[in-house]
């Protein structure tokens, strides 16, 4: 077998994970993603979430996402992948994926047992880079905010691996992941690869 065939199959054995391409820096997870040991994949079309492994929902404006989300039934296709599938929302992602959403409410996924406030910390102008404590292997971990959500109640079965000021930053619910703050601005690829380990358990 040539390098170029143990390549083709060296690739096809990692996980396909989805990166929702509407807005916000999704090359920048895909780009998170390879470095993680996965198969990024853009999606745009519903279709597009078949053979998918795992899927994240990267930030942007929540309220934009939506309305794109409330065509071509997208929506109603997310809420069956994310009852089945490893999914993973950041900043506006973590909003979508929530049970409950105020300041001001709006339909949500309601996958993840959790509720959520938008624009909690308060304008982009209040964006901020933290380094906090976390649950993770490797000591504190950079964080990111921009116009960061806050999950103000998260489930008995919410798993909190990171917090800042009291307040969850980053959980974990069986296989859904949200995080308030954005990981793939970040060097550390600790988040993203706890992702992708949590795909390729579901696939085991």
């Amino acid at each position: 077998m040539g390098s170029g065939e143990a390549g083709l199959v060296e690739k096809s054995t990692l996980p396909r994970i989805g990166v929702l391409a509407i807005q916000g820096d999704y090359a920048a997870h895909a780009e998170a993603l390879a470095e993680a040991g996965a198969e990024p994949v853009e999606v745009r079309k519903p279709e597009e979430l078949a053979g998918l492994d795992g899927l994240i929902l990267p930030g942007g404006e929540s309220t934009t996402m939506l309305k794109f989300l409330e065509k071509q039934g997208f929506f109603k296709l997310l809420e069956e992948f994310c009852s089945h599938k490893p999914v993973f929302g950041t900043c506006a992602g973590a909003i979508l994926l929530a049970r409950e959403v105020r300041h001001p409410a709006q339909r949500s996924l309601g996958a993840l047992d959790a509720v959520v406030e938008r624009n909690a910390y308060g304008r982009q102008i209040d964006s901020t880079i933290l380094t906090e404590p976390t649950q993770l292997e490797g000591g504190p971990l950079e964080m990111v905010f921009i116009r960061a959500p806050r999950i103000v109640e998260a489930g008995p079965h919410v798993q909190v691996l990171a917090q800042r000021d009291g307040a969850p930053v980053l959980v974990k619910q069986g296989t859904l992941m949200a995080a308030t703050f954005h990981p793939e601005l970040s060097a550390d690829r600790r988040v993203h690869k706890l992702f992708v380990e949590t795909v390729k358990c579901a696939l085991s």
